[in-house]
């Protein structure tokens, strides 16, 4: 069965190797999650799980809920492929908790990164500031974001704008520990928001070294 789970960043602290080396790593509040549907394709299964509680449910949402046989109102529902191979280990109603992660598991973070407001240039794409002597004016301006023809900005161009607050996907991080009672997951690194906020985590896909990439 597909290593999918949800949970929340509780915060970043560290722990220390058998050599007495110092890892930072992230402790994250994951699951459990329950399956609410299953969906039945040509070569693979789309399983969807919810997580988390939420007060004021829609009644969509509800209705939804309700026929899975699940007495929760949960907050988030998310989506992840299982193979046609599995399709016979999980029904919908089964509870998926902390325990599936091992230590030493590789796995993928992802994770809507930190809001940081309206930023300029400088801040936001790192360009480098203007002389602040001899009379210059250029001290923080953008500077030329076009040419005479075709007489518009071209899309991507780096400018000032909203900064921050985007899906980004942390990969081949390494599962440190497994606490199936307090359900909790250690990982090495950083994972992208803020405290509290929702994550997902999954079985790493991908053989590149540990990168951050928009999703």
């Amino acid at each position: 069965m597909a290593k999918f789970i949800l949970g929340e960043k509780i915060g970043m602290t560290r722990i220390y190797d058998a050599k007495g080396k110092a890892i930072p790593v992230t402790v994250i509040q994951a699951g459990p999650v329950y399956v609410t549907q299953i969906q039945k394709k040509e070569d693979k299964i789309s399983v969807q799980v919810g997580y988390g509680y939420n007060k004021h449910i829609n009644k969509p949402e509800k209705g939804h809920l309700a026929k899975t046989g699940i007495d929760k109102s949960l907050k988030e529902l998310k989506e992840y492929h299982e193979t046609t191979e599995n399709a016979d280990k999980i029904q919908v109603g089964d509870e998926i908790n902390v325990s599936i992660f091992e230590e030493g598991d590789i796995i993928d973070v992802m994770g809507v990164s930190k809001g940081k407001g309206f930023a300029g240039t400088i801040k936001r794409h790192h360009f480098t500031r203007g002389p602040k002597t001899h009379g210059s004016h250029n001290y923080r301006q953008p500077g030329s974001i076009g040419s005479a023809y075709p007489q518009r900005v071209f899309k991507g161009v780096r400018m000032a704008g909203h900064m921050g607050h985007t899906q980004i996907t942390v990969k081949k991080l390494k599962v440190m520990e497994v606490h199936p009672s307090e359900k909790l997951l250690i990982v090495s690194g950083a994972i992208p928001g803020a405290r509290g906020t929702l994550v997902v985590i999954k079985e790493a896909t991908s053989k590149v070294n540990s990168k951050q990439t928009k999703g």
